[in-house]
């Protein structure tokens, strides 16, 4: 399979979750700046969309959208831990938490925080909300040592990977000291540190 994608962006959640499963990649860097890939190649004849994840099946078909894609390659982890089995009480809890973090946490990062043009008051609305998701994920955190199950998932690689922003916003996590033992409890583990160094963002942890 191959994963396109961009060092510290959303790819990097379905990066940390197929290392957790032993699953190797090929990983292609997308340069979201100009939508070019090291090669040249224009991204957008790949993915119209121009963001990344997406993944590259070996039959030669394309998915995207983070979500998606970390409860497919949570399905190939053999364990069933990445993602618990079908209709089981735990599996439908690491679904629930992968919206909340699609919805609550990376579309209220994306594209508003990133950009320049982006209206102060805009910034400052999003900055309140993601506060108060963070108070949430800082309560839940404060007993127990991951999000959905007692195990490592999908949903912890997708929410470290987002709330890692913080890192290039300059987004205090100090009020949140349960979530931030948790940022680097999740962020000591050795396929996250194998990530981490092959995106080059040690620097940023």
């Amino acid at each position: 399979m191959k994963l396109y994608f961009s060092p510290g962006a959303c790819s990097m959640a379905p990066h940390i979750a197929a290392r957790e499963a032993g699953i190797q990649l090929d990983l292609i860097k997308v340069n979201l700046m100009t939508h070019k890939l090291d090669s040249g190649e224009n991204y957008k004849e790949i993915n119209p969309r121009g963001y990344v994840p997406l993944l590259e099946l070996d039959d030669g078909s394309r998915h995207t959208e983070a979500a998606a894609l970390l409860q497919y390659i949570g399905d190939l982890d053999a364990t069933h831990t990445l993602l618990p089995a079908a209709g089981t009480r735990q599996r439908f809890e690491v679904i629930q938490w992968l919206t909340f973090i699609s919805t609550e946490l990376h579309k209220v990062f994306s594209p508003w925080l990133w950009h320049k043009e982006t209206a102060e008051s805009t910034k400052q609305a999003c900055k309140e909300k993601l506060a108060t998701r963070f108070a949430e994920l800082d309560k839940r955190l404060a007993t127990r040592n991951y999000l959905a199950t007692d195990n490592f998932t999908v949903a912890d690689a997708y929410c470290f990977t987002i709330v890692n922003w913080c890192n290039f916003l300059d987004i205090s996590l100090n009020p949140y000291p349960a979530l931030s033992a948790y940022m680097q409890r999740i962020a000591n583990r050795p396929k996250v540190q194998e990530v981490l160094a092959t995106e080059g963002l040690k620097k940023h942890r």
